[in-house]
């Protein structure tokens, strides 16, 4: 691999990484750490490694190069400037063939809350995995004899003539046709999607305003703030409008006090970001969407929960909405998360860029 090709690699990841010569001094660096150093590579070029990482100066030195292997793993801080320090993972990997005498060092930079917050997403996703199968599970136990009680209340509602006992099969197959709708919503993020295409997100966010102001004429203002230079994403048109009109929709029903004052807000911002974290990784460039609105917000207790099957912070609500938009959502290889205090609540929907069919998750 010549010295061009080596540099065309470094630029494709989204870790920081710098190239060291043998004395510790930085060679080259990728945009990621031109990013996390806040410096143009030029500007660090030349410079000791150590200078930023103090805690790297001992795998770096001669003695260091004899006591530790091939590779270092060091939890220490990043020094930006003598006021800014950052808390970070750094790994020295030694370069050439001899690791007592290597030829330079490559050394990767990962800020500790990324790897943290990596860390908590791919345990959170583990867990609503488990508690999806076993969701799913229980809606097709409970979907096969619900059948069987809606025939058989059909056949004796037949044969009664009494108003009285009519009365009893007709709320037998209300509640029936009840638990068959509430399954459906719990089956509905397991079944085959649309066809994936590109789809311009502010064309469907525009959609999502109209039948939002058509529902809630009045009290209402829905904003918009968009980057119309966005390029469009793939995925399934449908479910996206889907993902969004269930957001903000959540968010209309939380500002049902302030409508009736006739300040209630909700704002649909997007923008293009860079060097993401998305989900266990990171991502050079996506494009985020938020759907923010200025209702009482969601409760301490219910945040970290709030996209888990069945939890609600409302008496009417299903708990099945915003765990439909996590699914859908994952399902076009995004990310969804959300904060909240009194008077702000942000849903921030993230989605790769520049991605194909190849690259798409759907599932059947």
């Amino acid at each position: 691999m010549d010295a061009k090709t080596s540099t065309e690699a470094l630029e494709l990841l989204t870790t920081a990484v710098t190239v060291l010569d043998g004395e510790g001094r930085i060679l080259d660096a990728n945009a990621a750490a031109e990013v996390l150093f806040g410096r143009a590579r030029r500007r660090l070029a030349g410079r000791s490694a150590a200078e930023f990482l103090p805690e790297a100066a001992a795998p770096l030195s001669c003695e260091g190069r004899l006591r530790w292997g091939r590779s270092v793993a060091l939890t220490t801080d990043l020094v930006i400037a003598p006021e800014a320090q950052e808390r970070v993972r750094a790994v020295v990997h030694k370069l050439g063939r001899a690791p007592e005498k290597p030829e330079g060092f490559l050394l990767e930079i990962f800020p500790l809350k990324d790897v943290l917050l990596q860390e908590r997403e791919r345990l959170r996703a583990e867990e609503r995995a488990a508690g999806r199968d076993l969701l799913r599970n229980l809606a097709h136990e409970v979907k096969n004899p619900l059948g069987g009680i809606r025939g058989a209340a059909q056949l004796l509602e037949a044969d009664l003539v009494r108003p009285e006992d009519r009365e009893c099969t007709t709320m037998i197959l209300e509640e029936a046709d009840r638990l068959e709708a509430l399954v459906e919503r719990i089956l509905l993020p397991y079944r085959a999607g649309g066809p994936a295409e590109a789809v311009d997100v502010c064309e469907v966010l525009e959609r999502v305003r109209a039948l939002l102001l058509m529902e809630f004429p009045e009290g209402l203002a829905v904003e918009r703030d968009y980057d119309v230079s966005a390029p469009p994403v793939w995925g399934d048109r449908g479910r996206m409008m889907q993902i969004f009109l269930n957001l903000a929709r959540n968010a209309a029903e939380a500002l049902k006090r302030r409508m009736e004052l006739s300040d209630a807000r909700i704002l649909l911002r997007t923008r293009v970001e860079h060097d993401a974290v998305m989900g266990e990784g990171r991502e050079r460039r996506v494009l985020r969407v938020d759907v923010e609105d200025n209702g009482p917000g969601i409760p301490p207790e219910l945040i970290d929960r709030i996209f888990y099957p069945l939890v609600t912070g409302r008496a009417e609500g299903s708990g099945l909405g915003l765990s439909i938009v996590k699914n859908f959502v994952e399902a076009m290889a995004g990310t969804v998360s959300a904060e909240s205090r009194p008077g702000r609540t942000v849903f921030t929907v993230r989605f790769r860029l520049k991605i194909d069919a190849n690259h798409s998750k759907e599932r059947s």
